[in-house]
């Protein structure tokens, strides 16, 4: 339960209505918490991290879908977490179990994680490993829990496609080759590609860079013995889903992870992705992860004490969130934005 120390209100940065182009405008307020209901609890945010929808969403709600915090207040009736423990929310509060015929996304249609303080059902809540810092811990809840979800069913010596050099693609990378996967990425820079590599320490991974290879399906069938890899992570959506399942062999899977690419085809395969995604439906739509998702990465994080850091590109004290978010929009990034120092 809440005491007279526990807080009242908070600071949060909210994402304004301006749909300026290549603006990723935002507002730092100061406002009251929400009521702590008999089975909310209060958390106390230590770091978050920026995904690129956070900027692709002009709606006036908080931003962001990952954090780490603390459980410092109990509504009367929580028994699922106690003070003190490290938590986050899923990034689909209606996302409870594989049964679960809801939706409800931080950020889109509820407030987002990046304030000081926030307070969520106990039900939304997973836990976080408590050897990793901060600002690692933070990095699990949506990035981590897709990358997580989009590999499973692919067991050790299989391939794997995965595009992009962001959150989920470095995710996907660091588990991939964790759990002894055969990796080719994907990227419209070579330098982004460049970057992943070393920073992952893998030189072996193969690489393709799109932007010179626009039938990219076919170089990866040229790596793989014209055969396709087992799995493609496709973030791309609607203009890159049908070059993912050509990268992949018969019978493999396919999980759409995102659809940040454009949509100038037909307006029946616009709807097709975000239905998959919004419904779960196999071929395989991901979206992020349940409690259990997040409670099993978690726990296989603990059992490999992995270090996060190489998933970091940059750390940013709370107050700049506008200056990280807008580095976000402009792509300069690879792998995760982090904001640190909330509480001073």
């Amino acid at each position: 339960m809440a005491d007279i120390n526990t807080p009242s209100r908070r600071r949060a940065w909210r994402r304004t209505d301006d749909h300026t182009p290549g603006v990723a405008k935002l507002q730092l307020v100061t406002e009251d918490l929400p009521p702590l209901t008999p089975t909310s609890v209060l958390i106390k945010v230590h770091a978050a991290a920026l995904n690129y929808r956070d900027a692709n969403i002009a709606n006036g709600r908080i931003i962001g879908n990952d954090a780490a915090g603390e459980v410092i207040a109990l509504g009367q009736h929580v028994t699922r977490v106690k003070a003190g423990d490290r938590v986050a929310p899923i990034t689909d509060t209606q996302f409870l179990n594989d049964r679960s015929p809801g939706r409800s996304w931080l950020a889109a249609n509820e407030d987002g994680v990046l304030a000081d303080y926030i307070v969520y059902d106990q039900e939304v809540l997973g836990r976080l490993p408590d050897y990793l810092p901060w600002e690692n811990a933070c990095l699990l809840p949506n990035a981590g829990c897709t990358a997580w979800s989009a590999l499973k069913g692919v067991g050790i010596g299989k391939s794997v496609l995965i595009q992009g050099t962001g959150g989920v693609s470095s995710w996907a990378l660091k588990l991939s080759r964790a759990a002894g996967l055969k990796v080719i990425l994907t990227s419209s820079s070579d330098d982004k590609l460049e970057r992943m590599k070393k920073r992952f320490g893998h030189p072996e991974i193969q690489t393709i860079n799109y932007a010179k290879f626009p039938n990219w399906d076919e170089e990866v069938l040229k790596m793989t013995d014209g055969v396709g890899v087992d799995l493609t992570i496709d973030n791309g959506g609607a203009s890159s889903v049908v070059r993912s399942m050509k990268s992949t062999r018969r019978g493999g899977i396919v999980s759409q992870v995102g659809y940040l690419g454009n949509h100038k085809e037909p307006p029946q395969l616009q709807e097709l992705i975000p239905t998959i995604i919004d419904r779960r439906i196999v071929y395989r739509g991901i979206n992020a992860g349940s409690v259990f998702d997040l409670d099993d990465l978690s726990a296989a994080l603990e059992s490999t004490r992995m270090s996060l850091d190489d998933i970091i590109d940059t750390v940013y004290p709370f107050e700049q969130a506008e200056e990280a978010m807008q580095s976000l929009w402009e792509g300069k990034v690879v792998g995760k934005l982090v904001l640190s120092s909330i509480h001073r």
